[in-house]
């Protein structure tokens, strides 16, 4: 499989090869709300099923150039509509089920579907979405869809989808505010399969063999592009639990009889933290593949449960991993692994400029010098301007701070960006300032990352009151206003009400000069705890 072979080829091609292996799996759990018996379906099984709703869509007029919005959680639903949609050449835009109205508004007036599929138990979370969007399309509950699917109000392009036709939309915290939309072609869905299964060494996946178990989001990269692709391309079974539940992680994996794992840095520690179990030790698993462990916690995860951690480095803009897996590995180290073909790497200074090994600096990554952008995303949608400025010199800009030892090994450092990363969503800054700005008893703000021992990262708010009594009341208030409005995992962690902020002769925030050099902003006085009012809304 290469990326020159569409979504729909490669599923086609694992039905003909594969079509009594299990494909997709739900593990069994009750208080899930749905399949709590858990749920198992084959290659061909799937294919019956993708063809039935392909043909509905089809015959509703569907097909090259139309786009549908779906909110299907993690269901195995979404999976199989994807498929269908693909197969017509239909671009998915998945919507992540933490946002709020505006949120969605937003999603919906940028990336303009034709209508949106959602579970029946969605309808008003979309709704006031809808009612705040300039572009309102119909909503269609996932339960009735096959008799209330609505005609598109324009008519679908001639032809078939070939790899260049957008697979999927999904929307990237990025450093101006407002999410970007990555458009994602076929192609590239599935060269990122096709470079999960050439990965080799110890993240060897055997065709037909193997069981994924990914506690991620389907509306992310990693679950919904990454493993599933690559599940498809070598004729293994995904495993989807509805999300990352530490009081189910063992039982479920060994139930599954999963072989493969994938984490964030945020599981480790809360599965170490736990009491040894029967189940941790009596799965199948043969390796993880993730990101973000704590060095000090890598080589005791791996003795402790038994198999080996891989560190990969993705990003939805190029998810043709690297990984340090081949042995000897750099356990503990942040490793990630080295360029390869079909992914040079550079690591340079503020000015664009190579710095030596073992000195950090910015990670930048291209195809190669004849086709740089080969193999990578297809562009940030209605944005050619930030397209091109990632893109600036003819190698993509990752935002990464990273340093390269004599070997070639690459290791991971911090972001550059105005990005916080927490338990494995990008927040950016800029957004939640924007936010905040909004409220009327809020002068001034600057948003920034602070350390956290569980979720790497979490949302400090620096913020200048107008008249308001800066105390632990108005900071809860604070944080409410923003749990109202956007995702509960943007909403600030920590408050520090301070009587300025410093700014440029521009009147540019200086964040990095609000605290001394070295100093950890929670052990500052006066800084204020509201992380246990961010919970799922």
């Amino acid at each position: 499989m290469t990326d020159t072979t569409t979504i729909g080829e490669a599923f086609a091609t694992a039905v003909s090869t594969w079509g009594d292996k299990p494909f997709f799996a739900v593990p069994a759990g009750d208080g899930r709300g749905y399949l709590e018996a858990g749920f198992e379906i084959s290659y061909a099984a799937a294919a019956t099923q993708v063809e039935a709703l392909a043909a509905i869509y089809r015959a509703a007029g569907y097909g090259l150039g139309h786009r549908i919005a779906t909110l299907l959680e993690n269901r195995p639903e979404y999976v199989l509509h994807k498929l269908a949609l693909n197969s017509l050449g239909v671009c998915c835009v998945p919507i992540n089920p933490e946002y709020r109205a505006g949120e969605i508004s937003y999603l919906l007036e940028h990336s303009e579907p034709e209508i949106v599929i959602a579970l029946a138990a969605r309808r008003a979370q979309v709704l006031a979405g809808v009612a705040e969007s300039a572009h309102r399309p119909i909503i269609v509950d996932l339960e009735t869809f096959a008799t209330t699917l609505p005609k598109p109000l324009r008519p679908a392009m001639p032809g078939h989808p070939t790899p260049e036709t957008p697979a999927c939309i999904l929307y990237t915290s990025g450093t101006t505010g407002r999410p970007k939309g990555c458009v994602l072609s076929q192609g590239y869905e599935v060269a990122t399969g096709a470079r999960y299964a050439s990965l080799n060494g110890l993240a060897t996946l055997r065709p037909g063999q193997d069981r994924i178990y990914n506690p991620l989001p389907l509306y992310h990269a990693n679950a919904g592009v990454f493993s599933l692709m690559a599940a498809i391309v070598t004729g293994n079974c995904q495993i989807q639990p509805d999300r990352f539940r530490p009081q189910r992680w063992w039982r479920e994996i060994a139930e599954t009889r999963a072989t493969v794992v994938h984490y964030l840095g945020i599981i480790v520690p809360l599965l170490l933290e736990q009491s040894a179990s029967d189940d941790e030790r009596s799965h199948q698993v043969r390796f993880a593949v993730g990101a973000g462990v704590e060095p000090e916690l890598h080589s005791a995860a791996e003795k402790r449960f038994g198999f080996p951690l891989i560190e990969l480095w993705g990003m939805t803009e190029m998810v043709r991993v690297l990984a340090d897996c081949i042995e000897p590995r750099h356990v503990g180290t942040r490793a990630f692994g080295r360029a390869i073909e079909g992914v040079e790497a550079r690591v340079v200074d503020d000015d664009g400029k190579d710095v030596a090994d073992s000195h950090p600096g910015e990670l930048i990554i291209r195809h190669s010098a004849a086709t740089p952008r080969h193999g990578f995303f297809s562009g940030y949608l209605k944005d050619e301007a930030a397209t091109e400025l990632a893109w600036r010199g003819g190698w993509f800009h990752t935002g990464d701070v990273v340093w390269r030892g004599p070997d070639g090994m690459l290791h991971f450092v911090d972001r550059k960006k105005n990005i916080i990363r927490r338990s494995g969503e990008n927040i950016a800054a800029a957004e939640v300032e924007a936010l905040l700005l909004t409220h009327p008893e809020v002068h001034q703000v600057a948003v920034m990352p602070v350390k956290d021992e569980l979720r790497e990262e979490e949302v400090l708010a620096c913020v200048v009151l107008r008249e308001a009594t800066p105390d632990k009341a108005m900071a809860d208030a604070l944080v409410q206003y923003c749990l109202d409005r956007i995702a509960y995992y943007k909403a600030p962690g920590w408050i520090h009400f301070v009587p300025d902020i410093p700014t440029t002769g521009t009147q540019k925030i200086q964040k990095h000069t609000i605290y001394p050099k070295g100093t950890d902003p929670r052990a500052v006085a006066g800084v204020l705890d509201t992380r246990s009012l961010k919970r799922r809304q």
